[in-house]
């Protein structure tokens, strides 16, 4: 047991962030067998979101990725509301008057 008043604090920090990965890796480890063509793309966010809080690796998360690929079959299909559409700006061109 820690005894200086800071090293308590991190002990109770670290315990509370311990048990919120152990949540999420469950959760993630729960999409993944779950996964079907229809929750596919919830499995996708899911391992997206591991990979970013650094609970596992960017390369396994591309290896999870691959394998629910080849286990379900199919790609994944973006909805038409998430993905963003590129707009493509207009610029007026004015010349500049010289004296």
């Amino acid at each position: 047991m820690p005894i200086i008043k800071s090293a308590k604090k991190a002990l109770r920090s670290s315990t509370r962030k311990h048990e919120a990965n152990l949540e999420f890796k469950e959760k993630l480890r729960d999409s993944i067998k779950k996964a079907n063509s229809k929750t596919i793309n919830k499995a996708y966010s899911v391992i997206d979101k591991a990979a970013k809080k650094n609970l596992i690796h960017k390369n396994k998360a591309a290896r999870l990725k691959s394998a629910l690929i080849k286990k379900i079959g199919e790609t994944p299909k973006a909805d038409k509301k998430s993905v963003p559409v590129a707009k493509k700006s207009i610029k007026s061109k004015t010349k500049k008057s010289s004296k």
